[in-house]
């Protein structure tokens, strides 16, 4: 097929880390133009990376008729309008996630993804993730045979870590200063809570997507009760997606590993999943599959040796040469950011700050 002729925004640390070095390796993808407003870090990027053009801001990028699709990272707040500003100039989008800080940014995105005709693909890595996808595969299959019964609850667990792993290789820096952007969120939102509000967003709108994905919710899903501690972080969230009760646990902890996990009962067993940390090349989620009954079994299949960044990234430029659905769309995404503007207002709610 024709290669996908596709510009990057931004040259910061997860388009070098990650993005960058993923989209310019594949096959089916030719990186032709890169935006940057430092120009000395856009110069350097651009020459490590032999990419033909670099613009000075996303403008001049999405003015170009050969550009197909972009990919976007930049400040939470910000990602969200050059996406949308993409997108009415007629390109594809991948964006980093958050999509959206509010679900009032994230209508308008939907409103340009409808106005424009184009898609936008959001990078929850962990759907790309070869031992999440097994652990789905075999959820979705004891969902459908009953053979353990029905799903009872979902636990996920998420203290975090060391998420760069001790990654080597250089990321590349100029004394330019970082740009400003907006910090922005819902408009029901106190300022004083904002930063709070974005850090638990940013952090774990990944595990509730997760849990929507393994149980094919969709939009159903809703928030019970939220226990956070007052830094808006720590503590406990109870959701109920496609009728099961799931938990979320979160907090922080000074830890060389990664503290993540992810298990959904069923009435007589579990499918268990373990996260690696994200900047890991080429180590899958661990899977434990536990079957109750007559005979007692413990299963651990062992997924292909892949990196969920670059699954995600192949999955993206394959999506748009045959016209599939993404994994990971716009659309489904809006469930994200309308269950974190629940469980926040709630938490401030609660604690009588709202």
């Amino acid at each position: 097929m024709t290669p996908i002729r596709f510009g990057y925004v931004g040259c910061g640390f997860m388009a070098q880390a990650v993005h960058l070095p993923n989209f310019t390796t594949l096959p089916d993808c030719e990186v032709v133009a890169l935006a940057e407003v430092r120009g000395e870090l856009g110069r350097r990027v651009q020459a490590h990376y032999r990419i033909p053009k670099l613009y000075s801001d996303h403008h001049a990028l999405l003015a170009d008729p050969e550009i197909d699709a972009v990919g976007v990272s930049a400040a939470f707040a910000l990602q969200g309008e050059i996406a949308r500003d993409a997108l009415l100039a007629g390109k594809h989008v991948f964006m980093e996630k958050p999509m959206a800080v509010s679900l009032e940014q994230a209508d308008r995105l939907l409103q340009a993804v409808r106005q424009s005709g184009k898609r936008l693909m959001v990078g929850y890595m962990k759907r790309y993730d070869a031992g999440n996808v097994l652990a789905k595969e075999t959820i979705t299959r004891y969902r459908t045979s009953e053979e353990l019964g029905p799903v009872t609850y979902i636990r996920n667990h998420g203290f975090c870590g060391d998420w760069v792993a001790g990654r080597d290789g250089t990321i590349l820096r100029s004394d330019e200063p970082m740009p400003p952007a907006p910090v922005t969120g819902p408009a029901w939102l106190p300022a004083e809570h904002l930063s709070a509000y974005i850090g638990y967003l940013q952090q774990y709108t990944h595990n509730v997507n997760l849990m929507r994905w393994l149980l094919d919710a969709g939009d159903n899903a809703h928030v019970r009760i939220v226990d956070l501690d007052d830094d808006g972080y720590t503590g406990v969230v109870i959701l109920e997606i496609a009728g099961v009760r799931c938990i979320l646990e979160s907090g922080r902890v000074s830890h060389y590993a990664w503290d993540e996990h992810t298990q959904v009962y069923f009435r007589h067993g579990w499918v268990k999943v373990w996260s690696p940390p994200l900047l890991q090349r080429n180590a899958p989620a661990r899977v434990e599959i536990y079957r109750g009954g007559a005979e007692q079994v413990f299963q651990q299949p062992i997924p292909p040796l892949t990196w969920s960044y670059r699954q995600e990234a192949a999955h993206f430029i394959a999506c748009l040469q045959s016209g599939a659905d993404f994994g990971s769309s716009a659309e489904d995404t809006r469930t994200d950011v309308r269950l974190f503007e629940e469980i926040f207002r709630a938490h401030l709610t609660r604690r009588g700050l709202l």
